[in-house]
């Protein structure tokens, strides 16, 4: 016991004595995602790729089982860029269904389709189109760049009006600024296009993100209970309870979707590469600003 305790007391001193040096690992990543982030976006235009459902474009579903590789491959040749992926049954792993996206109208990749596969594609049986128009999938993107934006802009003014001081509430409102834009990376790094189901994956980043600074914060500035390393130790114990809860629940959620559904594959992709990052940006980055906050108001004090 006497053990443990003399253990668990040399690291909070390792600690007092190296948090500050511990900013400069999120302050290296926040460059290289600002870096990052500026190159991809001069050379996409954008700050992440897009599906058809925010581009525009053409989804096919074909049931029934397809050479999926072969498919690509003459797709390719016809039509340029294109994305091919299989349903298959969680259970048996049998394919049950080809989807082909594409930004050929629905028209062409429907003759090339029935061409190729030696049949005719009827709709309801054999198959189903969802076609979407390109100004409509532009207007429906910066719809929902704009409701991240309000989201994140009320998110910040109630933080401040809890904690009422700009060292603590932006303490909070970097750290989940930080998962969002390290997470844009790294879906981008992944080469995951982005559809109108992952901004609102985004979205609910947000709120994952900061529930956790405000535990962490509020443990910290409104508790007077015990030391400010045994509040920062009280904090982590349940913030990392409640986010590795969340992660966990999502991986499960994951592996469980990913043979069947994109839509919610992609969903708990980004908000399980967002809750990693959370996990750093707050008992790194909020957790460092926040000692280095307390140390020198007592000291002023």
């Amino acid at each position: 016991m006497e053990e443990q305790q003399n253990q668990e007391q040399s690291k909070r001193n390792w600690h007092d004595k190296h948090y500050k040096k511990l900013l400069l690992i999120p302050l290296a990543m926040l460059i290289f995602s600002f870096v990052y982030m500026g190159i991809f976006y001069f050379q996409h235009n954008d700050f992440f790729l897009k599906d058809i459902s925010l581009m525009g474009g053409t989804s096919v579903t074909i049931n029934g089982n397809t050479d999926i590789i072969s498919l690509k491959e003459a797709l390719v040749k016809e039509f340029g860029e294109v994305n091919v992926r299989e349903v298959s049954d969680l259970i048996t792993g049998e394919q049950l269904a080809t989807i082909v996206e594409t930004t050929a109208k629905a028209e062409d990749i429907k003759a090339f389709l029935e061409d190729y596969l030696g049949y005719e594609l009827i709709e309801g049986e054999n198959s189903s189109f969802e076609s979407t128009d390109p100004s409509l999938g532009k207007s429906f993107y910066n719809q929902l760049l704009i409701a991240i934006l309000i989201s994140f802009v009320f998110m910040a003014i109630v933080v401040f009006i809890i904690f009422r001081t700009v060292v603590s509430s932006g303490a909070v409102i970097i750290s989940a600024f930080a998962d969002i834009l390290m997470t844009l990376v790294a879906v981008n790094l992944l080469g995951i296009k982005m559809s109108s189901a992952g901004i609102i994956a985004l979205l609910m980043l947000i709120g994952y993100s900061v529930d956790t600074d405000i535990l962490l914060t509020n443990r910290v500035l409104k508790r007077q209970e015990g030391s400010l390393n045994e509040r920062l130790v009280g904090a982590f114990k349940t913030g990392i309870t409640m986010t590795l809860t969340s992660l966990v629940a999502v991986a499960v959620a994951l592996f469980v979707v990913k043979s069947f559904s994109v839509t919610l594959t992609q969903i708990f992709t980004i908000l399980a590469i967002g809750l990693i990052f959370d996990i750093f940006n707050t008992w790194v980055t909020n957790v460092s600003i926040l000692k280095w906050y307390v140390n020198s108001k007592e000291k002023l004090e």
